[in-house]
């Protein structure tokens, strides 16, 4: 701990390795002792959020990370409060300890703060793509059928998952979505093993590590139980340790202060406890929790995460609205649209209301104004098919140069072409377009078949913060560093049950 920037960075990899080890000394698990620590820690914490805290111009929120990982396989999540110093000075952060204690431990200790303060806490998974498979499983704790009553727990007490973040994308993975060129975002690195690469990757793992999978067991759980536990939105987070705020390509101050920029840290070995198989290119510059509330204090933006209505973006600013009806049509663009979306539909996060037909879509998406232009829009529909198995498709919906972009065949759209510079790190605003918004009609609906849609958005290629670094360092780096990436936004779904619609 003493040696330097190196040391210290090499003991954190070693205490967080031991942690999913259960290897940690006495010394550092004496209830006694992390009960005067942790004390001292949060409510010193409590009053610098406090004092940060300005209702409709800043909202500053308490909470911690719940740190399970069992063997390394990551089971964390972020564990957010609505209220303030005066309820929260009365629990502690809960801490699961080492070993495999199940995550129903951490919603009794919701169950119990709510009851105790009169408060409102909620949990947000993170990182599915390190647990290893075991983030969304089929099964209930036990291993055997999940239950309908766990089911009901977990969606009310995780109404909001992490799709994107530094260590990696979660949305989805070639191997589970072959048919998807645009899967297999961020994944590079990542998916070799767990958190601390104490274990590899399965291929069967995938399937409990990555959200577009999760929403389509939660349909299937759903079926057999009428409780749907995978029901959330998604966000995005940075997950950095650096107190930065900044998700941007050519501003990334990396995972933790020893990532700085620099014209190493593309090239150096990242991994926790075993330091193998991971690089620093494989770390992602993003990501974004956008959040649609009536206000910016923490009692409208708490509202609104357990509403769903939310969105991530893996670093871009991008403005994305997606409602569902029955009887929405392009004139509803001319004037008004977000009040008709309100109106004649659901937002994003919520489940589509009875209606004639096949749903409609209103789609909208705003490039960053400082940021790159829009290559395409997508609608992601998952299914379970009457055999009882798992189904997905993405649409198309629409896409800039539409002039000139026409659906081949195959039914799909050319790519967008792809103006970076790599000399430079630049690109142009030459291809795509600034704004792209639709009305989507399903055309392959099913009004007895459940399923849930959500909007992909999609920029053109720009450069990845390993340019930068290479640029302005001399940065050496390794063959097959990803040097460019398509940038993307992801909503929260809207869900459709025959039974809720009928």
């Amino acid at each position: 701990m003493h040696k330097g920037q190196e040391g210290m960075q090499r003991v954190t990899g070693e205490l967080i390795d031991r942690v999913g080890r259960n290897t940690l000394p006495a010394a550092l698990t004496n209830p006694e002792r992390q009960r005067k620590t942790a004390t001292n820690i949060w409510t010193g914490h409590s009053t610098l959020v406090e004092r940060y805290n300005e209702p409709g111009k800043f909202s500053a929120f308490m909470g911690f990370e719940y740190t399970l990982m069992p063997g390394g396989n990551n089971l964390h999540r972020v564990v957010m409060f609505r209220d303030g110093k005066s309820r929260t000075d009365k629990v502690l952060p809960y801490d699961p300890g080492q070993g495999d204690t199940p995550v129903s431990q951490l919603w009794d200790y919701m169950d119990n703060y709510e009851k105790v303060t009169g408060g409102k806490v909620l949990a947000i998974p993170h990182n599915s793509n390190l647990s290893n498979g075991l983030m969304f499983e089929l099964v209930g704790p036990g291993g055997g059928p999940m239950t309908a009553a766990y089911a009901r727990r977990r969606a009310a007490r995780e109404p909001v998952t992490e799709i994107t973040q530094i260590k990696g994308d979660s949305e989805s993975h070639p191997f589970l979505s072959p048919n998807d060129e645009f899967s297999g975002f961020g994944t590079a690195g990542w998916d070799l093993g767990n958190l601390t690469m104490q274990a590899a990757k399965k291929p069967q793992d995938y399937a409990g590590e990555y959200i577009r999978e999760a929403l389509k067991r939660g349909l299937a759980i759903e079926a057999r139980t009428g409780v749907n536990p995978y029901k959330f939105g998604v966000i995005g987070s940075t997950d950095s340790h650096t107190a930065l705020a900044t998700g941007d390509e050519d501003n990334f101050f990396g995972k933790h202060s020893g990532g700085e920029p620099n014209a190493d840290r593309a090239a150096q070995a990242q991994n926790l406890g075993t330091r193998k198989g991971r690089i620093g290119w494989h770390y992602l510059a993003g990501g974004y929790a956008a959040v649609w509330a009536t206000a910016n204090t923490r009692a409208a933006i708490f509202d609104a995460m357990t509403q769903r209505e939310v969105y991530a973006t893996t670093g871009p600013r991008m403005k994305v609205r997606f409602f569902g009806g029955w009887d929405f049509n392009e004139k509803d663009f001319a004037g008004d649209w977000v009040k008709a979306g309100y109106a004649k539909g659901v937002p994003m996060g919520a489940d589509l209301k009875s209606g004639n037909g096949a749903p409609k879509f209103m789609i909208s998406a705003l490039k960053d104004p400082m940021g790159a232009n829009l290559d395409r829009v997508q609608v992601v529909k998952g299914w379970v098919d009457s055999s009882g198995a798992l189904q997905e498709k993405v649409f198309d919906v629409v896409w800039g140069d539409a002039d000139k972009r026409r659906k081949g065949a195959n039914g799909k759209v050319p790519k967008v072409g792809d103006t970076v510079n790599i000399a430079k790190a630049s690109y142009t605003n030459s291809i795509g377009d600034p704004e792209l918004r639709t009305v989507w009609t399903d055309p392959e609906f099913n009004r007895n078949v459940r399923a849930f849609y959500y909007v992909r958005v999609i920029e053109i290629p720009t450069p990845r913060w390993v340019l930068f670094d290479a640029l302005r360092y001399g940065a050496k780096l390794l063959p097959g560093t990803e040097l460019k990436a398509q940038e993307r936004a992801y909503s929260s779904p809207i869900w459709y049950n025959p039974k809720k619609a009928s």
